[in-house]
Parts: structure tokens; sequence; C-alpha cells
């Protein structure tokens, strides 16, 4: 029976280093790939696979109202696995060579305003007690490094230097980087740790849930969309939205863009850039309320 190449989840894994979220997004794309061929083909080797599959797949997958870009997802993953198996010489052409991937509407990243942040930060009553404390700070945290959720919840007491006002951080593919922060920051932090420590055994995780354990990603998701609820009325409410919020106030104040790259973390500058577009949309807001002749 026609079945993917479990070598190729072994590469992932080991040699890649991709996060186990990554490594299951693979697969289940290679499911459900194998799983129409099984069911429309009667192949029984890779080599037999064609564009002329793919491309039934793709229509299989649009007709189903899956977006383009989910649809470029999976199809990013077969390009993956095909190189993969033509490297390691299971393969002799890549079926993906003659497949066009569909066109996708460019999608602005959502942010919440900063006069709602500030709303945020200085108005709304978080409660009182350590976990209020926590909450409260988790959500600055996200808004004053832009870093993602899986960073966060990995973050260790020892990864923050309080002298220099910086944490370091463990990105995507275990890749490290060096985030600053506002040196009025570091007292809010110091004071949470002290707090912390009252109530738990000294834990080597920064931020930690009900019974002093490390955080679950969920439960950190829930408490950002809870608060940001309360100064917006986004459709998206995340942990990236923070972090979209971030980069996009950077860039308004006139932060320079590759040092928005660096911070976020981000590959290529092509992935900064995006934000780059939220801040012309204010330009052309200013423009149409401020020039004389609208």
């Amino acid at each position: 029976m026609l079945g993917y190449n479990i070598s190729f989840i072994d590469y992932l894994k080991y040699q890649k280093r991709y996060s186990s979220h990554t490594i299951i997004s693979y697969e289940t794309d290679l499911r459900q790939f194998y799983g129409f061929l099984s069911g429309t083909t009667g192949l029984q080797s890779e080599n037999e696979i064609t564009h002329r599959h793919v491309r039934s797949w793709i229509s299989e997958l649009m007709d189903g109202l899956i977006t383009e870009r989910s649809v470029n997802r999976k199809l990013s993953t077969l390009k993956s696995y095909f190189k993969f198996l033509i490297r390691e010489g299971h393969l002799e052409y890549n079926p993906l060579d003659k497949v066009t991937a569909p066109k996708t509407k460019k999608r602005l990243p959502a942010f919440v305003e900063e006069k709602s942040l500030t709303t945020l930060f200085e108005d709304l009553d978080f409660g009182s007690g350590f976990m209020a404390q926590r909450n409260r700070l988790i959500i600055e945290f996200f808004y004053r490094t832009g870093i993602r959720l899986s960073e966060l919840i990995n973050i260790k007491d020892e990864d923050i230097d309080f002298y220099a006002a910086q944490v370091k951080i463990l990105g995507k593919r275990n890749k490290e980087r060096i985030v600053p922060f506002h040196p009025s920051f570091v007292a809010v932090l110091k004071k949470y740790i002290e707090d912390r420590n009252l109530l738990y055994n000294k834990t080597a995780n920064f931020f930690v849930g009900i019974k002093g354990k490390k955080l679950y990603p969920k439960e950190v998701h829930t408490l950002v969309v809870k608060y940001i609820g309360m100064v917006t009325t986004l459709d998206q409410k995340s942990p990236h939205v923070l972090r979209h919020s971030f980069a996009t106030h950077m860039l308004n104040k006139g932060a320079d863009l590759n040092a928005i790259k660096e911070i976020l973390g981000h590959a290529n500058l092509s992935a900064t850039q995006v934000y780059t577009h939220n801040t012309f949309e204010k330009l052309k807001d200013t423009y149409t309320k401020a020039h004389p002749r609208e």
C-alpha cells in the first residue's frame, strides 16, 4: 500500500529539529495527501506520482472550502517531502515542479490600537493577588518584547538579565536571540519573582500556573483573549495579535525595520515588511484627515 516515508519525519525531528506542533502538521498533510491517492488512484510507487495527481488533490481541497493559504501550506509540506525523497534517492523528480500554488489574498496583521493598550495597562482592574499580578505581567511581557506564545512559556529565570535589561529567547528551530526591554520594567519583573517565590518552591520556569507548574499554551491564550476583549472589538484576539501590535507600534514610532526583524526573530526581512502596510495605512488616514483639500 502506498504511504509516506516515515524517515522524513525522523529527518524533521532530529536534523531539522522542528517543534512537535510543526511535525504533527507535516504528518497530517502527508496522511491527507496519501489518503487521497489511495482513494482515487491505483498508484503503487511514489515515482508514479505526477503533477496531475497533486493538482487533483488541490481541486478537492478547494472544493472543500479550504482557504488558499491552507492549501499553500500543505503544498509546502509536499515540496519539502519530495525534495527529501529526491535527495535520499527514492524519487527521480519533484511532481510539484509543474504545480502553481493558488494565489492568496494579502491579509494585514491585526493589531490593537496604542490607545486601547494604554487603557488596558493604566485603567483596567486586573484584580488582586498573585494570579492577577501574573496575568497583567504576561500581557505586558508580550507587548514589551513581541515574543511568541511558545517562547514566553519556556522562559526561565536564568534567561532574564536584569543588569542589561534583556531576555534570552529560544525561538523557532531552537535559535536563540536576545530581546531588550526598558530598564523601568526590571523592578516589575523582580517584584513578580519575589512574590512568586513566597508562594511556590523556587522553580526554573519564570511564568507559572496555579500550582507553580509550567504554563499551558491554552491557559495563556485564554487569558490574553479575555483581556484584549476588554479594550477592543477586534475579531482576532490572541498572543500573536500583541506581537503584531508591538511591531506595528514600534514602526509607527520610527524604529528601524531590520531591528524589528532581529527582535521578532524573523528569518527573512520579508516576514517583517508586512507590518509596514499597517504603518502606511496610518499614514493614509493621517493624510485624509489633515490635508486641506480633503
